[in-house]
């Protein structure tokens, strides 16, 4: 507390970036300069995020949805948790403890993310709890376990990328997804640096750049491993820091040796020169900056991002530029190495400490004796009563209603209509259910079609920790206060706890937050030395250090692997009946499923639209404003046509901040990651002959 004003941060991505909010009832958004993440600037989303508050829309009692005529009825507290608890009971009582499924999100505190996988597990004795984090980050979670022995996003402060004399951007519009970071490209290439994008769409991230390489959909693991080879060719790898600090080299070295620029060019459509030119600067070849000027290898960070990850194929992507940071010898060194841009607001934090299916706080492994024996100890509970692995989040949701599946499902934190791929196929799973509950503010997409509905505080309301994409755990503290008949859903998870077990439940932040640190300790991710007081001090602290990887990696033996991956491509590719690339992504004005972002009355919401090439579109007949139906062989949909020069010919683009986009996307799932297809499917497109924006009930699906 500064003052009248409350230091916390933002409620979007995972930059967290600091503000301060001044005034208890109506709050105003004011700069806090101090905060090193930020440094007092904000997007347009940032400076209007309280515009929430005192909403129409903002939900302020529990709500009953009678299935037989649709209508809602306001109840008490208790008569809510009390019908839900009795739906669960039921529920378990006729399928076991798995008939009944829990879904958490990305954007939840991290008291929140453990809570929640305490109470699936210890008071509702269920192994079927996932999250939508698993749609954002899993692919380079895979990949950095794998590689490293560890996943942190960022390795290193974000402020390290400002002194790489080549950054490597791929799959990442950050200059609209998170623009305060977009400084530190600016930054970068005023010291003389340079900034290579490789994105699909040519983006104001891309016009910050100095070379855009534009790749058919889904091939930029190719790319990869068509730059390795000439990394390889020129002698520019590091032949000392490989025999030192990684094992795999060799077969790596010999699985690219066929995959010259020429080949490149056929399977990603960028020309062989262009992917010459990405090898020149990244082995030294082509100097701009006055280090690189005097002989000294070029310092080279890659960072990837959805574009690269959401992808059957993401978790070996990420593999692929991994191998070629590490061939560099570039990974631990200051200014160099791979990273990976988390996307939610405590999408590092929400993946460490037990939402995910496989997962105990301190990202340990649920199938891990020792483990389980740790934190049962911690939770006061047997070891053994402890559930197994339950399914990733597409597959709960898939099974949803089934035979073999959950018949109930709570959810925290996530707006699964608009989100899931083959968004109408998981709807009507949802509708399947015998109780769907949901925890909200505003009546969500998801949250209209449940039964029960329970109002929770929001952002600035409520106190808690969320870890950005460097690691850094940082403190969001109340500052305004919560509208009458609202609870937090830390209260939320005792009262049920309470109805369905006799396991305790703290419902005040700092005591969870004490208690994740003793669930944590001796975990990879250890927050046992962490506290409200040390945030607050010393503007957040990061968890196992502020650069990870300087001496050694976390593998037993200290070493990075180095792994043989292959391009596939992506698992549908166009034909005659769906002859074009479907990709989908952000806008700059929203975020996420746009539950929030929609209903803030200073940011534009035009709706939907489909971004199209000027030679696309004039095969179509069909210029700027005129609707476009976009079809998949999961869905359709309609919205106006935007035609624009900065987009492949082949590719359509669509964001998938409203109902639609996600009807269309392929629910293919990565191997390792279980990350669905997102960036790219085959479709059609057709000139409709009414002027507007519309969404149809899709086809059958594939």
């Amino acid at each position: 507390m500064t003052g009248t004003s409350t230091e916390t941060h933002c409620p979007y991505c995972s930059l967290q970036c600091g503000m301060r909010l001044a005034g208890r009832r109506t709050p105003e958004v004011e700069a806090w300069e101090e905060f090193p993440v930020n440094q007092g600037a904000l997007c347009r989303k940032g400076w209007s995020a309280a515009g929430l508050y005192g909403s129409r829309e903002r939900l302020t009692s529990p709500l009953v949805r009678d299935r037989a005529t649709g209508e809602w009825s306001a109840v008490s507290w208790d008569d809510a948790l009390d019908r839900v608890a009795a739906g669960i009971r039921a529920a378990q009582a006729a399928k076991g403890p798995d008939g009944v499924a829990v879904f958490g999100g990305g954007g939840l505190t991290n008291e929140k993310a453990y809570s929640l996988g305490k109470l699936a597990r210890a008071a509702l004795g269920t192994s079927q709890i996932d999250y939508n984090g698993r749609w954002c980050m899993s692919s380079a979670a895979s990949a950095g376990i794998r590689a490293f022995g560890v996943d942190r996003g960022l390795p290193f402060p974000l402020a390290d990328v400002e002194e790489a004399d080549v950054l490597v951007l791929v799959g990442s519009n950050l200059a609209e997804t998170m623009p305060p970071a977009a400084r530190h490209l600016d930054r970068l290439r005023e010291r003389g640096g340079r900034v290579v994008v490789i994105d699909p769409r040519r983006t104001p991230t891309a016009d910050r750049g100095d070379l855009h390489l534009q790749p058919v959909p889904g091939t930029d693991l190719a790319l990869a491993l068509g730059v390795l080879h000439l990394l390889v060719a020129a002698g520019a790898v590091d032949e000392d820091y490989l025999a030192a600090r990684t094992t795999g080299w060799a077969a790596v070295k010999e699985s690219v040796a066929s995959w010259w620029p020429e080949r490149v060019e056929r399977v990603t459509g960028i020309e062989a020169s262009e992917v010459r030119a990405l090898a020149s600067l990244l082995g030294g070849f082509e100097a701009r900056s006055a280090r690189t000027s005097t002989g000294e290898k070029p310092k080279v960070m890659v960072l990837t991002a959805r574009g690269a990850e959401q992808h059957s194929t993401g978790s070996d992507t990420v593999l692929a530029w991994i191998n070629v940071a590490l061939a560099l010898g570039m990974v631990g060194k200051k200014g160099a190495g791979y990273g990976c841009l988390t996307g939610q607001g405590n999408g590092q934090g929400g993946r460490e400490h037990g939402q995910k299916a496989d997962q105990l706080p301190g990202y340990r492994r649920i199938d891990d004796p020792a483990a389980r024996a740790h934190v049962a100890e911690v939770w006061g509970v047997e070891a053994d009563a402890l559930p197994g692995p339950g399914r990733s989040a597409y597959e709960l949701l898939d099974a949803l209603g089934t035979e073999a599946g959950p018949s109930a499902m709570l959810v925290f934190g996530s707006n699964i209509v608009v989100s899931a791929p083959r968004a109408t196929h998981v709807t009507e799973r949802l509708e399947s259910l015998d109780l769907l509950v949901v925890c909200d503010f505003v009546m969500s997409e998801t949250a209209a079609i449940a039964d029960v509905v329970l109002p929770v505080t929001q952002w600035a309301e409520e106190t808690g920790t969320m870890t950005n994409l460097e690691g850094r755990v940082v403190l969001r503290q109340r500052a305004v206060t919560p509208p009458s008949g609202v609870r937090s859903d830390l209260d939320v998870m005792a009262g049920l706890a309470a109805r369905l077990s006799d396991v305790p439940f703290a419902t005040e932040p700092e005591e969870v937050f004490a208690e994740l640190g003793r669930a944590s300790a001796g975990g990879v991710a250890d927050y046992s030395d962490i506290t409200y007081d040390r945030i607050r001090s010393e503007g957040g602290v990061f968890w196992g250090g502020e650069r990870l990887f300087g001496s050694s990696f976390a593998h037993h033996d200290g070493r990075a692997r180095m792994l043989v991956v292959e391009h596939r491509g992506a698992a549908e590719q166009p034909c005659a009946d769906f002859p074009v690339h479907l990709t989908t992504g952000r806008v700059l004005a929203h975020y996420q499923s746009g539950a929030q972002t929609r209903r803030v009355r200073a940011l534009p919401d035009d709706g939907p639209f489909v971004e199209v090439h000027p030679l696309l579109a004039g095969r179509l007949g069909v210029a700027t404003g005129d609707p476009l139906t976009v079809s998949t062989r999961r869905g359709t949909m309609t919205a106006p046509a935007r035609v624009v020069t900065t987009i492949r010919p082949d590719t359509v683009f669509v964001p998938f901040h409203w109902v639609g986009a996600n009807r269309l996307t392929n629910d293919a799932l990565d191997p390792a990651s279980r990350m669905p297809e997102f960036k790219v499917c085959a479709a059609s497109l057709s000139p409709v002959g009414q002027r507007g924006t519309s969404v149809s009930k899709p086809g059958p699906a594939s």
